[in-house]
């Protein structure tokens, strides 16, 4: 089963971060993503996409991130539900976010930081075991000009 969502879009909100009772950071926004216009209409129509950001890409976010900003997501769909306070359950529908990346180029009237194109960070554990580089380590490959393609 695959379950990748892809979005760009605006925030249509400054993104709103809380923590939780155990000290992790979440935020909470929501993407505006324009449909494809068909010929026949001028409307444009948008889809409102609510989406959940964990940990570091929520620090991220709050940090730099800005209503209008263009935004690129990479996440998958999550369903939930709740009951709510007049007692009727309520099912939520949103994007839990792996990579946000802020697309919209850096501002120059206002003393905060836009990065132009920034990845909020990723978890991983990956660690080279050795150095993989080759051209400062002093050592000459050995190839004759017959051996190269162009």
């Amino acid at each position: 089963m695959i379950n990748r969502v892809i979005l760009v879009g605006r925030l249509t909100r400054d993104v709103e971060v809380r923590k939780t009772t155990s000290g992790l950071s979440v935020a909470t926004f929501t993407v505006a993503c324009n449909r494809r216009q068909s010929a026949n209409t001028q409307d444009r129509q948008a889809d409102f996409i609510s989406c959940v950001a964990w940990r570091q890409t929520a620090d991220f976010l709050a940090s730099y991130a800005k209503k209008g900003n263009l935004v690129g997501i990479e996440g998958r769909i999550q369903t939930r539900n709740y009951d709510g306070a007049d007692g009727k359950k309520v099912y939520v529908t949103e994007v839990v976010c792996d990579s946000v990346q802020l697309l919209t180029p850096r501002s120059s009237d206002n003393n905060s930081y836009t990065p132009s194109y920034t990845q909020a960070p990723v978890e991983n554990n990956y660690e080279p075991s050795e150095s993989f580089d080759d051209f400062t380590s002093g050592v000459s490959l050995d190839i004759s000009s017959d051996d190269l393609p162009f």
